[in-house]
């Protein structure tokens, strides 16, 4: 497997003030877990000026999961997120071929770099293998986006998300529903740290560079207010041929009256090539190619609702105050749908998702606080207390 290693990264950090640096292997993989590490680099990043104590000394270790341009590297570059020390080269497969040639990369990692913890974020793959491999070499693991649940088994993503909290020795949980999950799984309340969400802090980071450095509107026509933004990707919607053509051709019946947006995940345009559905999508959609984490807040900001099976994009929806409607039967940020901000619709028949489109508006209290501000600053001052040796 390719094991490609940036050793000049690596070394342009070896300057603190005093002390014994506390070395961090964070492990990413997929665009929502860049967007996440970009907020909590930062704060690192703000921790290490002055005279910190201690200084903490960031490894990044890219699997490759998402490896295309457009899926990744323009992220890093966007985001200000240093260049990974090591980029692991996975790429795609199955997820029992992709996992376990992550797990053997990553503990190659590990034994070389001897951290005093792994961090390592959400549901994916790369998350698992991250916390997996640390485990077995007797690192602590941190979770960023501990405790969330949907209850599904199905899922690879609960999966991935039960066993890397119970794995885990800090647990940071961005709500009290995550929170008490952790709570009922047996996981002890000392363990847990109820941080608020790192994607809050990446929204309001990056909003203004979105706003002056994004022309993704008038590239792809659209209006302020004006369209519905479309994201589908997940393996529940793309692997169902009946269910994504009862998605596609609900937006292509709504497509005579509202501008619809679809940024198209490669998986997504396939499964639509094999259902025979994707020259008429691309007829009546604005179907573009996937967009930087900058182009998608802006398309997100001004979308007039936005049509997602995305845990991510539900969250960001809400940041921008636009009203959400998630293709799936449950939903891990179960505080959205309970404030109105987010409505789960599995569609049986076409008619579902229209009736949806059509009802959905802004709610009336416009709660903005549900996730609360400094995440990143607080999940970096937690490490900071562990006593890993730094001083």
């Amino acid at each position: 497997m390719a094991l490609e290693c940036l050793p000049e990264a690596a070394k342009s950090e070896t300057f603190f003030f005093g002390g014994i640096p506390v070395k961090i292997v964070t492990i990413i993989g997929a665009r929502p877990q860049f967007i996440k590490a970009a907020a909590v680099s930062h704060a690192i990043q703000l921790h290490n000026q002055g005279n910190p104590r201690p200084y903490l000394r960031e490894v990044i270790v890219h699997t490759g999961q998402h490896y295309d341009k457009n899926m990744s590297g323009v992220f890093f570059k966007e985001l200000n997120i240093p260049q990974p020390h090591y980029n692991l080269g996975i790429g795609s497969g199955s997820h029992g071929q992709q996992t376990g040639r992550m797990l053997e990369a990553i503990e190659k990692v590990l034994m070389a770099e001897k951290p005093e913890l792994v961090l390592v974020y959400g549901d994916t793959n790369s998350t698992l293998a991250g916390a997996l491999a640390a485990a077995k070499l007797h690192i602590p693991v941190a979770h960023v986006e501990a405790g969330l649940r949907s209850f599904n088994r199905y899922m690879p993503e609960e999966i991935n998300r039960v066993l890397t909290d119970h794995l885990a020795g800090i647990l940071f949980a961005p709500t009290m529903q995550a929170v008490a999950n952790l709570q009922a799984e047996g996981i002890s309340p000392k363990q847990i740290y109820k941080s608020g969400d790192v994607m809050y802090d990446a929204a309001l980071l990056f909003s203004e560079s979105a706003e002056a450095q994004s022309r993704i509107l008038d590239q792809v026509g659209l209006v302020k207010g004006e369209y519905i933004l479309t994201t589908i990707h997940r393996a529940e919607n793309t692997d169902d041929s009946a269910r994504l053509e009862t998605i596609f051709k609900s937006l292509i019946a709504v497509s005579g009256q509202e501008t619809v947006v679809v940024p198209l995940h490669p998986r997504t345009r396939e499964s639509l090539r094999k259902s025979n559905i994707l020259a008429k999508a691309e007829r009546c959609l604005k179907i573009i190619p996937p967009v930087g984490y900058l182009d998608m807040v802006m398309l997100e900001k001004n979308a007039r609702i936005i049509i997602t099976d995305s845990g991510g994009v539900q969250k960001e929806a809400y940041f921008y105050q636009v009203p959400c409607i998630t293709v799936r039967a449950e939903t891990e940020w179960v505080e959205l749908v309970d404030a109105g901000w987010n409505r789960l619709v599995l569609p049986a028949e076409t008619n579902d998702l229209i009736i949806a489109i059509k009802s959905t508006k802004i709610p009336a209290d416009k709660d903005t606080s549900i996730y609360g501000e400094n995440a990143s600053a607080i999940v970096v001052e937690i490490i900071c207390q562990q006593g890993f040796g730094g001083n």
